[in-house]
């Protein structure tokens, strides 16, 4: 029986795993991308994985306002947690970081093609 949702990149989870509800944020994108696929299936890995970087700038975004809050009203351990957690999402959202092996994903289109 085929798998009926993508996997969010095993890289990803290792890296997010402080970050459960970003990990879910992740799979919830995957799993919309899969339903405009079955709809118009064109190229779904890559709509995946546009999915997925968009997701991330979002986290990225996210990261950026809460750091601009800390300096303003944090303490210095604030505004470190917050910079680490910046750090992580521009890695996360990097080619050369958790966007670097998507092999878990492409093995997913791979053994589903009967679905798109």
């Amino acid at each position: 029986m085929p798998q009926t949702t993508p996997p969010v990149p095993s890289k990803l989870r290792e890296m997010l795993k402080d970050y459960p509800e970003h990990i879910e944020r992740l799979q919830e994108v995957l799993n919309q991308s899969i339903d405009r696929s079955r709809k118009v299936p064109l190229m779904p890995l890559d709509e995946a994985i546009d999915a997925l970087k968009g997701r991330l700038e979002k986290f990225t975004a996210e990261a950026r306002n809460e750091l601009a809050a800390a300096n303003v009203t944090g303490t210095p351990d604030e505004v470190t947690r917050a910079n680490e957690k910046l750090n992580l999402m521009l890695m996360a959202r990097s080619s050369g970081g958790g966007m670097l092996n998507i092999s878990d994903l492409a093995a997913y289109f791979a053994n589903n093609k009967e679905l798109f």
